[in-house]
């Protein structure tokens, strides 16, 4: 992907024309060698896509969520994503979520952790190791995943602990993002400190998380670099391993768009292939 193109699907982007770019992005991913199986249900009306390498045996698993503020997205814009990571070994699960206003931190939650935990159950089904199982977002996405991957309560009401986790990849994510000023996020996330201080994954790290790699752009302006270099501190101290890559010339899109039909010089797949090859299988 060059950059006279990234900057076409950037401006198609802060144009609000979201279909139109990400089907230009799936218009351009190859999906030889991968096997697709979409819209299977999963949880309260929401469905899934599951992308698996062809003839998987044991496979790592990653279940990606998308980003868009809480508030936008859909599984079959990331198509390309999913193509992506399953050219390169990886059985991937890509699910929808509910967004705002229809759900708030909550329902964000609940549908997320029923995504992991479908694919705990059913990824063996697919070619993939579910001792092998990661959680991978971008931006909001991001977000969700470190909630799910520090604040065990979630996963647990579904019979996991986050330690089931082999790892967590979080793509220019919002870790640590209090005060809240914009209206939509307090109705999200809660009109008090007790309230908001529950999405926050900063506060959540208490020595039980699974290995994360953390991935930014040292440009982004969207979501800060801080966010993730305050929560790699949160995890050093705590004595857990995390990675935390920062790409120079970066910005909040371009690290997403890295990960797909791309000629981009940023090596964001490369650096989540190679943080799922080198971590050890859940025993």
């Amino acid at each position: 992907m060059t950059r006279l193109f990234l900057a076409a699907l950037l401006a198609l982007l802060l144009s609000g024309c979201q279909a139109p770019l990400f089907a230009v992005v799936n218009a351009r991913q190859s999906s030889d060698g991968v096997v697709a199986h979409h819209d299977i249900p999963f949880h309260g009306g929401l469905s899934l896509d599951v992308y698996a390498p062809k003839d998987a045996r044991n496979a790592p698993v990653v279940v990606f969520l998308y980003g868009g503020s809480w508030k936008s997205g859909k599984r079959q814009w990331y198509r390309w994503v999913g193509e992506a990571l399953a050219a390169r070994g990886i059985v991937t699960v890509v699910p929808d979520y509910r967004t705002w206003p229809r759900a708030k931190l909550d329902g964000f939650m609940e549908d997320t952790s029923q995504a992991v935990a479908w694919a705990h159950r059913h990824a063996g089904e697919y070619g993939g190791n579910t001792s092998r199982l990661f959680v991978m977002g971008h931006s909001a996405g991001a977000h969700l995943a470190l909630l799910l991957a520090t604040d065990g309560r979630w996963l647990q009401q579904l019979g996991m602990t986050p330690r089931e986790l082999s790892g967590v990849i979080g793509l220019a994510g919002p870790y640590d993002f209090l005060p809240l000023t914009n209206d939509s996020f307090i109705d999200m996330f809660g009109h008090t400190p007790q309230e908001q201080a529950r999405s926050q994954p900063v506060n959540f790290v208490d020595g039980d998380e699974p290995p994360a790699l953390l991935l930014q752009g040292e440009t982004d302006t969207t979501v800060k670099p801080q966010n993730a270099l305050s929560l790699a501190k949160r995890y050093e101290a705590q004595g857990e391993p995390v990675v935390v890559k920062l790409y120079p010339d970066t910005g909040h899109m371009r690290i997403l768009f890295a990960l797909g039909p791309s000629k981009d010089k940023v090596p964001v797949l490369d650096d989540i292939v190679r943080f799922v090859e080198a971590t050890p299988r859940r025993q």
